[in-house]
């Protein structure tokens, strides 16, 4: 499931194409149904002769603002993708609906027509993707549900400490509860644990601000590493140009088998389940300190 670096990554890639973008018509693909929070003709009517501001992130949700206020709100679920493509291009397979974009300035002509119009295409083989145009006070009431953004300068380790010591919880259940940091998922969880050498069943009401210091500064390496390596890649996700990523490369344990040596001590990774996802870590420089 694309997670906060893959969601940035699209976002820095469609930005510079959409903003400015006027919608003129969706086109309606297979199963749109399944897809769209809102019916389709009410999606198609109220997204038509939108232009489109900017394009925001929160958490693992991507928001392209419109001119009316509104937000289209986009989440990818697990196999989501959004493409740019030239009107005449074959929509291929699991294509679930497209806008029709007429570009403010200048594109490549392999992406427009000749009245400059070009498309953005959402796949999704599995259908779990979801999209829906949000008024200001749907945005605010998802965007607080959401916690703290683990980016923002404004999130202090003493406030993510305050958050955590009074759960029971193991810490890799926690990283992956949307309310408490947006935009974490299992590979980063698992990368950033490791770094912190905290293992990932540790209860949190055990963690020292020290511990929650070494975690929140290996969550902000871990991902700006992985948005200046365009996202992870394992199978599904590619950027807004079509491009895969490339932080898959340098993940230290995430996806390992067990019993593949520590990249950092040699010792036989292990991998338990917590919170219905397996989680990879090195018993050595991540021990169970309960």
């Amino acid at each position: 499931m694309p997670e906060l670096p893959e969601v940035e990554t699209v976002r820095r890639t469609l930005a510079p194409v959409l903003a400015g973008a006027t919608v003129v018509a969706a086109l309606r693909g297979a199963h749109p149904d399944d897809i769209l929070l809102d019916p389709w003709p009410v999606f198609a009517q109220r997204i038509r002769r939108r232009r489109i501001e900017t394009l925001e992130r929160r958490g693992k949700y991507l928001a392209l603002c419109l001119d009316s206020a509104d937000r289209l709100l986009i989440h990818l679920g697990m196999t989501g993708e959004l493409r740019l493509s030239h009107p005449a291009a074959p929509a291929g397979a699991h294509c679930h609906l497209a806008l029709v974009l007429r570009a403010e300035g200048q594109l490549p002509p392999a992406l427009v027509d000749r009245r400059g119009r070009f498309l953005l295409r959402y796949h999704d083989v599995r259908r779990f993707g979801r999209i829906g145009l949000l008024d200001p006070v749907g945005w605010a009431a998802l965007s607080a549900r959401l916690g703290p953004e683990p980016l923002d300068p404004a999130l202090t380790a003493a406030e993510l400490w305050e958050h955590l010591h009074v759960r029971r919880s193991p810490v890799k259940a926690a990283l992956l509860d949307q309310t408490l940091i947006a935009g974490i998922g299992n590979i980063y969880a698992d990368e950033a644990l490791f770094q912190a050498g905290i293992h990932p069943a540790r209860r949190c009401q055990s963690l020292t601000l020290a511990d929650v210091e070494r975690l929140l500064t290996a969550l902000r390496t871990v991902l700006t590493e992985a948005i200046a390596s365009a996202g992870t890649t394992i199978r599904d996700y590619r950027d807004g140009t079509g491009r895969a990523g490339s932080y898959q490369f340098r993940l230290q344990v995430y996806g390992k088998e067990p019993g593949t040596p520590c990249p950092r001590c040699g010792a036989a990774l292990a991998r338990i389940r917590i919170a219905g996802r397996s989680s990879t870590f090195c018993p050595q420089c991540q021990p169970l300190l309960d």
